[in-house]
C-alpha cells in the first residue's frame, strides 16, 4: 500500500485543523479547482486561506476564477492567509 500523501488539501485540513468542506491543494499556490462546498479552503505548502462562504470565494478580488481558479501572486499574498509552517 502506498503512503498516504501528505500534500494534499484533504490531508493538510485535518492535519492543521482548518474545518473546510472542500480543500484542495497547490504547491505554489497559484492554480486550483474550483471549490464547490463552503467553507472551502486552499492550501499550500506553508499555509491556507479559508473562504467560509462561495460570496467570500467570488468576491475576492486576487483570485480570477473561470473554469479553474488563478492566483497570481500565490494565495500567500491575500491578507486572509494564514502561514503554519
Amino acid at each position: 500500500m502506498p503512503a498516504a500523501r501528505r500534500n494534499s488539501g484533504r490531508v493538510l485540513n485535518r492535519e492543521w485543523r482548518v474545518g473546510a468542506s472542500h480543500a484542495l491543494y497547490h504547491e505554489p499556490g497559484t492554480w486550483y479547482h474550483l471549490l464547490e462546498r463552503f467553507p472551502g479552503a486552499f492550501f499550500d505548502r506553508h499555509g491556507y486561506v479559508l473562504f467560509r462562504s462561495e460570496a467570500a470565494f467570488v468576491n475576492c478580488p486576487y483570485l480570477s476564477i473561470g473554469e479553474h481558479v488563478n492566483v497570481r501572486d500565490g494565495i500567500a499574498s491575500i491578507p486572509q492567509y494564514t502561514r503554519v509552517k
